[in-house]
């Protein structure tokens, strides 16, 4: 291990000041004795007291042959004394003595003769005990080999924090030679390597004695610049015999494999958890915005600032789409999201959801959906962004947002291109790499399917809601003694449109029927159902059937279609007799508002929906004056699956209580608002009619009708 010398003295450039004793020699316990002429004892240590068993006065002038030597070595150890004494020579061997009590010790002695300034001459002599000498000899030997050879790179540090030693290991690590470490600190030895957390701990474990373990540090050094490395470090305290603080050992491991598996391990996990949380959120309607938006809501910011869903404009019509080579795509926007602020210039360069644009043939995400294959650039440049943006006004935009790095990966399913998931970097420093490509190829796949069903439900559902709308009355706003307003409003995008319907009729005599009515199911089966019930009631209607004869007939119409039930509400009103003939089919009863009143639900025989068969229908006799209201509807208004069904009713007369000055129209609207939830699984039929006078005042004296007569 390669070391700088350690001066007796410490010093600056200043005056140097003595530093505190090693304790090596506390070790070894040295004893010293001094020897005149005649080889008698003149001085005589503690360590020798130890190491001999004799105490001072026992041994000062006593010959040192007798009370140091076995007897066995007498002969040769005085012969070896008088050589030292005569020549001036030093002597040194290893041989054993005995000490007073008799036990024997095999010691090592140095010999030198010393003089004084009278001339005097004098034999010195040190002695070890040879087991302790040996034993420091192999700690020493093998605290050298282990510092040399380990693979760990470790380093001594004087209280300065300057390099002592290092070994191999750690010149191999800094890419630094041992010379070049000595005598400096650490930021000087590696001044690009953001060392100073290292620097302070080191110098709160010369303060504290407290060591470091496994401090973390990630960087580069000059033994691999191009290469990020990760390390643990850890640092302890050196103190010698006497507890005089030396410095600061120093151990670095490499750990950059086991950091890199973890960062895989982590990157893996967070590709599972994305992944996770884009299988509950992709795909929770099949409403094609909502879905497209989910996928976009998940890409950011876990993959990318900016992120954009778009679909072929001809998917999104419900045709195939193939381009060839010199083709333009044309896309419709169906999602952006961005992180913020940050990517607000990104965001402006991106198509708005709802628009369609064309991408020239030589667009990244042209060659996207042609070819069906990613495209990755991990590091965008200038002029990459003409063929990232549909127009040079959106390249600049993304110019000045920073964008760095672009992915694009395809939309497929059943082998059908349906668009691209197209993601930047604006903020996130990192380029795309081949684990991104993965994570994003991955959500592209699971949102395929998503988006492929939701388009084609959405495709089956535009076309039921055609007919729906196409079957549905068109009708004037005063019809013979009644003002009326109504409203159709489909099912949420999780379900499919019903077969809700109503009607106004007009009939002989300034009469009006109004229907409304219910057919179980949805879709096109059950709009289609609808039509055929409603053209079936203005038939009848016409030839002035009463109401329950009218939805006796209608019940064996529906009894004849295969699987049909329907309810249904028939009302005729007759503004001359200020009075509604109603029949009810298992509908729900319509409320009446009184002018000036409080609005009531009319109590009337519920009957059985139209196709159960074989039970009699009965008509109700209701009053309806000029300014009442009369309000007909479907379940769909107020049935929810969370809250029950007479809550709902009383909310409804609720709110027709509360503004009875508003119009026919604005009641629909408020109803319809307050009501009808976003996520309904049905379809909602409203209908809402005020009575007039029939071209002018009523007939003076003439009583009003009287409620609940049943005929």
């Amino acid at each position: 291990m390669s070391s700088a010398g350690s001066p007796l003295v410490e010093g600056d450039g200043a005056a140097p000041r003595p530093v505190r004793p090693s304790g090596l020699l506390d070790v070894l316990r040295v004893a010293s004795v001094v020897l005149d002429p005649q080889g008698r004892i003149v001085l005589w240590s503690p360590q020798a007291e130890e190491l001999f068993g004799y105490r001072t006065e026992e041994a000062l002038g006593q010959y040192a042959a007798r009370i140091m030597v076995h007897e066995q070595y007498l002969d040769l150890v005085v012969k070896l004394f008088s050589e030292v004494m005569r020549t001036g020579r030093s002597w040194a061997g290893a041989f054993p003595i005995r000490r007073k009590d008799g036990s024997t010790r095999l010691v090592e002695f140095r010999n030198v003769r010393l003089t004084d300034d009278q001339g005097g001459v004098y034999a010195l002599g040190l002695a070890v005990d040879q087991s302790t000498v040996r034993r420091v000899e192999q700690d020493v030997a093998l605290s050298t080999r282990i510092v040399a050879q380990s693979p760990i790179g470790l380093a001594v540090l004087d209280t300065d924090l300057r390099y002592v030693s290092v070994n191999p290991a750690l010149e191999r690590i800094n890419g630094v030679p041992a010379e070049e470490h000595l005598g400096h600190t650490m930021p000087e030895v590696l001044p690009h390597l953001e060392i100073d957390a290292v620097e302070a701990a080191a110098r709160r474990v010369l303060d504290t004695g407290e060591p470091v373990v496994d401090q973390f540090m990630i960087g580069r050094t000059p033994a691999d610049p191009d290469e990020e490395h990760a390390w643990t470090t850890s640092l302890f305290r050196l103190e010698n015999a006497l507890g005089s603080v030396l410095g600061v050992a120093l151990s670095v491991v490499d750990v950059t494999e086991q950091h890199r598996a973890g960062l895989e391990a982590e990157r893996a996990r967070r590709r599972l958890a994305v992944v996770a949380d884009a299988s509950a959120r992709i795909g929770t309607t099949l409403d094609l915005e909502r879905t497209a938006r989910e996928l976009a809501d998940v890409a950011v910011p876990e993959l990318a600032d900016v992120a954009a869903v778009d679909l072929l404009d001809t998917v999104v019509l419900g045709r195939r789409s193939t381009l060839g080579p010199a083709e333009s795509a044309v896309v419709r926007a169906l999602a952006v999201r961005g992180t913020g602020t940050g990517s607000a210039d990104a965001l402006l360069a991106a198509d708005p959801p709802g628009r369609v644009a064309r991408y020239g043939p030589d667009r990244f995400v042209t060659e996207c959906v042609r070819t069906g294959l990613p495209v990755m650039l991990p590091q965008v440049k200038d002029e990459d962004l003409s063929r990232v943006a549909r127009s040079a006004e959106a390249a600049e935009l993304l110019g000045r947002a920073g964008v760095h790095s672009y992915l694009a990966v395809p939309l497929i399913a059943h082998g059908e291109v349906l668009g691209a998931l197209d993601l930047k970097r604006t903020g996130n420093p990192l380029p795309f790499d081949e684990d991104d490509l993965l994570l994003a190829r991955e959500l592209a796949a699971r949102a395929a399917g998503q988006i492929d069903n939701a388009r084609w439900y959405q495709s089956v559902r535009d076309a039921a809601l055609t007919l729906q709308r196409s079957l549905l009355p068109s009708h004037p706003p005063v019809t013979g003694g009644l003002e009326v307003a109504s409203r159709y409003q489909p099912a949420g995008a999780t379900s499919e449109v019903g077969g809700d319907w109503f009607d106004v009729i007009p009939l002989d005599g300034g009469r009006t029927a109004l229907v409304v009515g219910d057919v179980m199911g949805s879709g096109i089966p059950a709009a289609a159902t609808m039509g055929r019930l409603r053209t079936a009631t203005n038939t009848l209607a016409s030839l002035g059937l009463d109401p329950a004869v009218l939805l006796e007939h209608i019940d064996r119409i529906v009894g004849e279609l295969e699987d049909a039930i329907a309810t249904c509400l028939f009302v005729v009103h007759d503004p001359h007799e200020r009075q509604c003939l109603i029949a009810n089919a298992g509908h729900l009863p319509p409320v009446r508002v009184r002018a000036g009143g409080t609005p009531e639900l009319l109590d009337l025989p519920t009957g059985v929906p139209l196709g159960v068969g074989g039970v009699k229908f009965s008509t109700t006799v209701v009053g309806l004056e000029p300014g009442d209201r009369l309000v007909l509807y479907t379940d769909g208004l107020v049935e929810t699956r969370h809250h029950a069904l007479d809550e709902r009713l009383d909310l409804l007369l609720t709110l027709l209580r509360d503004r009875p000055d508003r119009s026919l129209e604005e009641m629909c609207d408020l109803l319809l608002r307050t009501l009808h939830e976003p996520d309904n699984f049905d379809d909602v039929a409203l209908l809402i009619a005020r009575a007039t006078l029939p071209g002018g005042p009523a007939s003076p004296g003439r009583p009003a009708a009287a409620d609940g007569a049943t005929v």
